[in-house]
């Protein structure tokens, strides 16, 4: 299939005093070189689009680009031969909307050495209702496992728990048999989160981690969105030789600590770069998130589909804090 007719794109513009991004008319030459064309069903909002579609945080090292880290779709041309035209797959990171073109375009070129077949087990749709989000999420246990965490050793708390990474990371954590705690300022949505598989919830305004290098531990790991004095308290916390997957910064980016957990009780803290991820480890954890760890409420974690025109709102409304779960933009009618 031949695309030539130009197709809708939510294009940032982040030239020196020139930000801007809106929905422009591209044909396929405009985009990014790639050996892989897809014909986009979904795409997600994440935190980073956020950040890129409002110049609130320095995403973007071209421009201008098309915005969208997730993308999910049917081939419709590939110089490759592991792809072919009707393919289901999935792109997540790999530089898209930071340094090539992403995914919230009716069409995406792709490089095909990130192009993941969509495996067996998750519909397009599912797959960027999980988008980085839950491969985040997912790479987070990953780590955490590689490194020596079980269920035997006690629940896992997830912090800034209502979010896309954090609900994401209760059902997967609970599908994998861990014990899962939430810690979230929204307490009008723990109920939410109990129903995602969350043992525990604890309000982020009544923790007290105590002034002490090491305070008495209450979890044996721990997935952090937060950052900041969230992540140093957690270092007190954790039972011996237990994990912390720092996976974001929605709260801060420092982070002043002691390395008393770190000598003294064998706690782990454990870098979480989802965009760069090897492509080994991106297939085995896909390969986890479509059977054994696949969530069981994608559905209820999926609160919102929106098309090209309704990503401003939905950024705004994230950067203040008052999303939950995971939006999905649509790019066809249905698929």
């Amino acid at each position: 299939m031949s695309v030539s007719a130009p197709f809708d794109a939510f294009r940032i513009h982040a030239d020196r005093g020139d930000y801007r991004a809106e929905i422009e008319q591209l044909k396929l030459d405009d985009l990014s070189p790639g050996e892989v064309v897809v014909k986009v069903a979904w795409s997600s909002v994440n935190y980073k689009d956020a950040l890129a579609g409002t110049g609130k945080g320095k995403i973007l090292r071209e421009s201008p680009l098309v915005g969208g880290i997730d993308v999910a779709g049917h081939v419709v041309e590939s110089s490759d031969a592991k792809f072919k035209e009707g393919d289901q797959v999935l792109v997540t990171g790999c530089g898209l909307s930071e340094t090539r073109d992403g995914g919230y375009a009716q069409y995406a070129r792709l490089e095909s050495k990130w192009v993941v077949p969509l495996p067996k087990g998750l519909t397009l749709r599912e797959a960027m209702v999980l988008g980085t989000a839950g491969f985040t999420a997912g790479l987070s246990l990953y780590r955490m496992q590689q490194n020596g965490q079980v269920p035997s050793m006690g629940p896992v708390v997830v912090t800034g728990a209502t979010g896309g990474v954090g609900s994401l990371a209760i059902d997967i954590l609970t599908q994998a048999g861990y014990e899962a705690h939430a810690i979230s300022g929204k307490l009008e949505h723990f109920d939410d989160l109990i129903a995602l598989g969350a043992k525990q919830c604890i309000s982020r305004k009544d923790l007290y981690w105590g002034q002490r290098p090491l305070e008495t531990s209450r979890w044996a790991g721990a997935i952090d969105n937060v950052g900041g004095e969230m992540l140093a308290g957690l270092t007190r916390v954790i039972h011996p030789y237990g994990n912390i997957a720092s996976c974001g910064l929605a709260a801060d980016h420092s982070l002043a600590t002691t390395v008393m957990p770190f000598i003294l009780r064998g706690v782990s803290l454990l870098g979480i770069a989802s965009a760069g991820t090897a492509r080994d480890i991106r297939d085995a954890v896909w390969q986890h998130l479509s059977s054994d760890w696949k969530p069981a409420h994608l559905d209820r974690i999926a609160t919102r589909e929106i098309g090209l025109d309704g990503l401003p709102a939905v950024f705004e409304t994230m950067l203040a804090g008052g999303s939950f779960g995971r939006t999905l933009v649509r790019l066809q009618d249905r698929a």
